[in-house]
């Protein structure tokens, strides 16, 4: 996508494409940003973008069931000197995991521990009388052919339409901030006195990150218990 806008930013400027695509402009920034300042990244995280390549290709070549230990066996084989506490490190963070016996399910909500919840201000009763009075936010995953893909949205309850999304091969961190950012972009300029932003308790939506995103749109957190941010077949959301 960020392809896409290099190709045409000169034709019809970032923005207006940016209101078409499924992305907003301050992700492709960061993108550009990125892309273009490779050299100012340390050595270590040079080595980990190395590492991640070998350890995909590993996982893919073999039917995406090795974990961490045979994943670091065969990189040792191929010559690859790596701690194994390097390899559950990265692999984590690719979201890459062997095959459990007796486990067909993967967790996406992670809780935060310890320190004051937010208050719950929906209490279940996910009712909006009028457009930006409740945004719902969820993470969640999908099985493909390919591996499973994680995807973070947030919806208008009175809409009842998904307002931003992101989509991702891993669950980085920064997924659910992402779709919140398209959410906001999506609705610049219309009335968001008193929006409500409703999540479960897991710890993307907790972070520091995420949680002063909100407070600088002047929208208001909420939370719940685990697993109960939305119910959207129930609900009947329109995508």
């Amino acid at each position: 996508m960020v392809r896409f806008i290099n190709d045409h930013r000169d034709q019809y400027g970032i923005e207006p494409i940016c209101a078409v695509v499924p992305i907003a402009p301050s992700t492709y920034f960061r993108h550009r940003a990125r892309q273009a300042n490779p050299t100012r990244r340390s050595p270590r995280a040079r080595r980990d973008d190395e590492l991640r390549l070998a350890i995909r290709r590993i996982w893919d070549a073999n039917f995406q069931v090795y974990g961490p230990r045979k994943v670091w066996r065969e990189l040792r084989r191929q010559g690859l000197v790596v701690a194994r506490c390097t390899v559950v490190r990265l692999m984590r963070e690719l979201g890459l995991a062997g095959a459990v016996r007796g486990r067909a399910w993967i967790t996406t909500t992670h809780a935060q521990e310890g320190g004051d919840r937010p208050t719950d201000r929906v209490d279940r009763q996910f009712i909006a009388t009028r457009p930006n009075q409740l945004w719902v936010s969820d993470f969640t995953y999908v099985a493909t052919w390919q591996g499973f893909v994680y995807v973070a949205f947030v919806i208008d309850v009175f809409a009842r339409r998904i307002v931003g999304w992101r989509a991702s091969s891993s669950p980085r961190t920064d997924l659910a901030l992402d779709a919140l950012e398209q959410a906001i972009y999506a609705r610049r300029g219309a009335d968001t006195t008193g929006l409500v932003h409703h999540s479960d308790r897991g710890t993307q939506y907790l972070s520091i990150r995420y949680t002063d995103r909100l407070a600088d749109a002047g929208i208001e957190l909420s939370v719940g218990s685990r697993g109960d941010a939305y119910d959207c077949e129930h609900h009947g959301v329109a995508a």
